[in-house]
C-alpha cells in the first residue's frame, strides 16, 4: 500500500523573498512530503519585480531543499489552486494579531470551498515576526541602506537587490 504524499502549497507575491519566506520555506519543507511555493499575481498589487525574476530568487534560495518547486498561480482562489495541484495542506504564516485575523477568516472559507484541504499555521520566531517584503523595499534608498536591508534577506535577494540598485545612490 502507499502513502499518498502530503502536498502543500504556500503562496505569497514574494516581492522580494525576505528571510520570513525562507522560515517559512524551511518549517514546511521538513512537514511536508512536497511543498510547492506558489508565486500569487495580485493585480491590485504594484510589483517591483517581475514574476520571473521572483520565481528566479525563490529557486536560487530554495536550491537546497529537493521538496520544494516554484510555481505561479493568478486569478483563481488558493484553495483551488490547492485542489488542482493535488495539494491537501495550505501553509500561512502568522506574525502579527491582524495576520490571526485575516487568515482565520480566510481558513473558514477555504473550508467552505474545498473542506479537504487543511491550512497549517506557522509563527516565525520574534526576530523575523516583522520582516514583510514592503518593509524591506521601504529601506531601499538612504544613506546606509545596503548595511540595513542584508540583513533582512537570504544572500541570493541581497545579490538582487545590490545589482539593480549598483550606481543609483
Amino acid at each position: 500500500m502507499t502513502i499518498p504524499a502530503r502536498r502543500a502549497v504556500y503562496a505569497g507575491s514574494f516581492d522580494p523573498p525576505t528571510h520570513g519566506h525562507l522560515w517559512m520555506i524551511r518549517e514546511a519543507a521538513a512537514l511536508f512530503d512536497e511543498l510547492i511555493i506558489a508565486v500569487g499575481i495580485n493585480p491590485d498589487k504594484q510589483s517591483t519585480y517581475t514574476i520571473a525574476e521572483r520565481q528566479t530568487m525563490l529557486e536560487a534560495i530554495t536550491r537546497d531543499f529537493p521538496n520544494v518547486k516554484i510555481s505561479v498561480f493568478e486569478n483563481r482562489f488558493l484553495v483551488h489552486y490547492a485542489r488542482e495541484v493535488g495539494a491537501r495542506f495550505i501553509v500561512r504564516g502568522i506574525r502579527t494579531a491582524a495576520d490571526y485575523e485575516y487568515e482565520r477568516s480566510m481558513r473558514y472559507i477555504n473550508s467552505d470551498l474545498a473542506p479537504e484541504i487543511s491550512t497549517v499555521f506557522l509563527m516565525p520566531p520574534r526576530e523575523i515576526a516583522e520582516v514583510s517584503s514592503t518593509m524591506v523595499k521601504g529601506l531601499v534608498g538612504p544613506e546606509g541602506w545596503r548595511d540595513t536591508v542584508g540583513r533582512y534577506l537570504p544572500e541570493a535577494v541581497y545579490q538582487k537587490i545590490l545589482q539593480d540598485h549598483s550606481g543609483k545612490d
